[in-house]
């Protein structure tokens, strides 16, 4: 008899990624919103959801059976861990799955803004070709080679970032308190050090920290000062982190050289977004994309074929969850 999972990720994902569930689930598959959902997941003995989106209201899980909550990434801040605890369902997620995704979306990002690329072809597309060159040209601007990238956060994602910037010839800082391997930063020849010495220093800053509540406005307006004029931020780790009405301003006071902003304190941004109220030359350094730093095709096969994997895992092979959180 097939054991019944309700999945809140929608069927065509897997589809997509060639990631079918194994035949020994009957998986149903939902929307939060669907009227019938709390019936299905009082029938469910796990429940299968993305990494991204609205916190998941705690209603949800009162009265059911579950076992487990398995999320096909990273990030569980959609749920509340305490009260899952309570209840006696396991969590577990899917740590390092998108960390060559994320390490490719860093250093294309870093380039594409400092060398204005994204900028260049809107004003080529305003017909501004010959300025804009001579522009570039007489600002100098600078590659990736031989710049100082600190990384905010070395976990599992920053090590694989470290190693994508230094492969591209980058030299390292980093700050963590607790870093997961410090042995394999040094052999890249990264140096700790404390955060403001590394927003003082470094050429380009990329972030890649959990939204807890030490790293919520970790980034606000005193961090974003500190950084070394005409510098780059990478945010790629969990809206919140930045302080983004403070980011715009430091935009437009020209202090900063570009920013790539893949998540939002909001998701999606209002219309009202200080971000997207920028304009001129301060909306031309902003690189914006929805959430997408640690998604293609590979990250994706690879994250929703684990996902089923530790579902039967636990379901069927009636074994512990591999990555739990809870």
């Amino acid at each position: 008899m097939k054991i019944a999972v309700l999945c809140l990720r929608p069927k065509a994902d897997f589809d997509r990624a060639g990631a079918l569930p194994p035949p020994s689930l009957e998986v149903t598959y939902r929307g939060p919103a669907d009227a019938d959902v709390c019936t299905v997941m009082r029938q469910s003995a796990a429940l299968v959801i993305p990494a991204v989106g609205p916190a998941l209201p705690t209603a949800m899980f009162e009265g059911t059976a579950l076992r487990l909550v398995q999320v096909t990434g990273a990030g569980v801040d959609r749920l509340d861990l305490p009260m899952m605890q309570r209840l006696g369902i396991a969590v577990a997620n899917i740590p390092g799955g998108s960390n060559g995704a994320l390490a490719e979306y860093a250093v294309t990002t870093a380039s594409v803004l400092l060398r204005r690329l994204s900028w260049a072809d809107a004003e080529i597309r305003r017909g501004n070709y010959d300025a804009f060159r001579a522009r570039l040209l007489a600002d100098n601007l600078a590659g990736l080679d031989g710049l100082l990238v600190g990384i905010v956060g070395l976990g599992v994602v920053g090590l694989a970032v470290a190693h994508a910037f230094h492969n591209a010839g980058c030299r390292l800082c980093y700050h963590d308190p607790a870093p997961r391997d410090s042995g394999a930063a040094e052999a890249l020849g990264a140096r700790a050090l404390p955060l403001g010495d590394l927003l003082a220093a470094a050429d380009v800053v990329t972030l890649h920290v959990p939204l807890v509540p030490a790293t919520r406005g970790l980034m606000g307006h005193r961090e974003l000062r500190l950084m070394k004029p005409g510098a780059v931020l990478i945010q790629a780790s969990r809206g919140g982190v930045v302080d983004e009405a403070a980011l715009a301003d430091l935009l437009k006071s020209g202090h900063l050289g570009g920013v790539a902003v893949d998540v939002y304190s909001t998701e999606p941004p209002p219309a009202a977004h200080p971000l997207l109220a920028l304009e001129g030359d301060a909306a031309r350094r902003v690189l914006l994309t929805p959430h997408i730093a640690g998604v293609t095709r590979q990250s994706a096969a690879f994250l929703l074929r684990s996902a089923w994997q530790n579902v039967e895992r636990v379901l069927v092979a009636n074994v512990p969850p591999q990555n739990r959180v809870v």
